[in-house]
C-alpha cells in the first residue's frame, strides 16, 4: 500500500532514474564537476554510482538536490 506524499517531489522517482537522467543531461564529467565524489570521476557507471549512493546518505542528498535543481517544474531559476 503506497502512501501519498504530495510535498515530496522525489516520491516515486527511483534513484536509478535520477542517476541516469543526470548522466544523460550533464555527462559523467559534468556530474563530477558539480558533485565531487569518486563514483563520478573514476571509471564511472550507473551501477557503481548506485552502489555508492545507496550506502552514502550525504552523497545521495547532493545528487537528489542536483536533480531537483535541474528538473523540478517549480524551480524559479530554470527557464522553460
Amino acid at each position: 500500500m503506497q502512501q501519498s506524499q504530495p510535498n515530496n517531489p522525489l516520491h516515486g522517482v527511483k534513484l536509478a532514474t535520477i542517476v541516469e537522467e543526470l548522466q544523460e543531461h550533464y555527462g559523467w564529467d559534468g556530474l563530477a564537476e558539480r558533485i565531487d565524489i569518486n563514483c563520478f570521476k573514476n571509471d564511472p557507471s550507473v551501477k557503481s554510482s548506485l552502489k555508492f549512493l545507496r550506502r552514502t546518505p550525504w552523497a545521495r542528498r547532493k545528487v537528489e538536490a542536483l536533480y531537483l535543481a535541474s528538473f523540478a517544474r517549480n524551480n524559479p531559476w530554470q527557464k522553460y
